[in-house]
């Protein structure tokens, strides 16, 4: 017999699961049909694997440097199977967590793919659910009142670049290294291509990266940019901007070889394996889209500002609709359309207020639009601007590149942007999304008493710096 619920959603990542706790908080019945593993690309093949790789890097470059530190230390070596191990005991471990969150908030988990299914004897509506059980069992129908897609998505490759798991990987292949490579190609500059060239430099490998626009990270400030390219370098990592990609000259012998159109003129690439890093494509085969009047437009579901989509009790969030691909964005949007369907009037969600991250060595945080960008909106801007360099906590940490960057209204004084590149800023970019929430000044910021030594001492000098009233610059 099908079993009735408020709320069933499909895909038990990020953004499912939170949708679901915050519905069951909420009084609705409710179900996530997961066909693989409770916590999705985030927790399996995504943000928690990369950064327990790119932390084991950053403590093996750090320990080849102890001597800086007055730590002697000697034959300082890579057991990559131990990494893989601890990454995977801490997969396991919130892995295991969600689970709980589950039972704890009685949310049912089916496990297998489900379907969306058009008007039947069911309901006159599509809505219901058909359940393909990865246990081989007989289908599992639901009938829900409402439906949540959280499908999310898998990393893009290019025609003629396929994905072969020895010589050609993705980010989800690459997770998977059994050993580290002499040398790697990356294709693709942009936040993930970025996060594995630093970590897998931080290791030893030879890294290149081929990028098509004229930068890397080419969504973020251009001095943020700029900062980063330097830094990449000295690392050793070779970097190729301008740079077209040739799918048909790819040679697999004893390695990889390609070619790339590099402004006009023809260059070649050798290395071990090649990593393609050229954003994610929503997963919206196969469910059942097409027994509904749901738009897909550009590979991606088209909602309103609730994440309804055409038809009005099925919504749709996360990677699957596009825009910001990232977790906490995917939670987000899973909470508020959940408050929608429970009638809560929640606000719409305010992209303008979503931190970004990269947690390449150095880090990379934002909040707001670039310098340009503001320009090209028609604001006059001014900015503030500090460097790691001045600061003691800093030079204490042994990590005194980059700098935070405020961008604000000359007119209005209003905050518009805040940049930053060094060590440990993704856990200090909360400061400036509060900020921004709250609608504060840079003169509020800079009136924030910021404890010394501490590295959120450059928030504050570079919100005196917006008027010209840095103390240590």
């Amino acid at each position: 017999m099908a079993e009735e619920y408020d709320l069933v959603i499909l895909g038990g990542g990020t953004g499912g699961y939170v949708a679901a706790i915050r519905a069951s908080q909420l009084g609705l019945k409710t179900a996530i049909v997961e066909k693989g593993k409770l916590g999705g690309t985030c927790l399996h093949k995504g943000c928690i694997p990369s950064k327990a790789l790119l932390r084991s890097a950053e403590v093996y470059a750090t320990t080849k440097h102890s001597k800086d530190f007055g730590v002697i230390t000697s034959d300082v070596s890579v057991d990559f199977r131990l990494v893989q191990d601890r990454k995977n005991k801490i997969i396991d471990q919130l892995h295991k967590g969600v689970q709980h969150l589950m039972k704890q908030g009685k949310i049912d988990v089916y496990e297998g793919l489900g379907r969306i299914l058009g008007p039947s004897i069911f309901s006159p509506m599509p809505g219901t659910i058909s359940v393909e059980m990865n246990n081989g069992e007989e289908n599992e129908m639901l009938l829900p009142k409402n439906v949540i897609v959280a499908t999310g998505s898998r990393p893009r490759t290019l025609p003629g670049l396929e994905i072969d798991g020895e010589y050609v990987m993705s980010s989800d292949e690459a997770l998977q290294l059994e050993s580290l490579p002499g040398s790697i190609i990356i294709v693709g500059g942009g936040v993930i291509g970025i996060e594995w060239a630093s970590m897998l430099s931080d290791f030893g490998v030879e890294v290149t990266v081929i990028e098509y626009a004229d930068r890397i990270i080419p969504t973020e400030d251009k001095e943020i940019s700029k900062e980063m390219q330097r830094l990449m370098k000295k690392k050793g990592i070779k970097l190729v901007t301008s740079a077209k990609v040739l799918p048909e000259t790819i040679v697999k012998d004893n390695g990889v070889g390609i070619s790339a159109e590099v402004k006009g003129a023809l260059k070649e690439f050798k290395a071990e394996k090649l990593l393609i890093s050229v954003g994610r494509q929503a997963n919206v085969e196969g469910i059942g889209l097409e027994n509904t009047e749901i738009q897909v437009v550009k590979g991606f579901i088209e909602t309103n500002e609730f994440f309804q989509t055409k038809e009005s009790h099925i919504y749709a969030i996360g990677d699957v609709i596009g825009g910001l691909q990232l977790a906490h964005v995917a939670s987000h949007e899973g909470i508020v359309a959940v408050e929608h369907i429970a009638g809560k009037d929640p606000s719409p969600f305010d992209y303008h207020l979503v931190s970004r991250c990269i947690y390449s060595n150095p880090e990379v945080s934002s909040v707001g639009i670039t310098e340009d960008q503001a320009l090209e909106k028609g604001h006059q801007v001014k900015i503030g601007k500090f460097s790691f360099r001045a600061i003691g906590k800093a030079l204490v940490f042994g990590e005194s590149d980059g700098f935070v960057k405020i961008v604000a209204d000359e007119q209005t004084n209003d905050i518009l942007g805040v940049h930053m590149i060094g060590p440990h800023v993704t856990d200090m970019i909360t400061e400036a999304g509060l900020a921004m929430v709250l609608d504060a000044t840079p003169w509020e910021i800079a009136h924030t008493i910021h404890p010394h030594p501490t590295l959120s001492e450059a928030i504050g000098e570079a919100a005196l710096a917006v008027d010209g009233k840095a103390i240590h610059s």
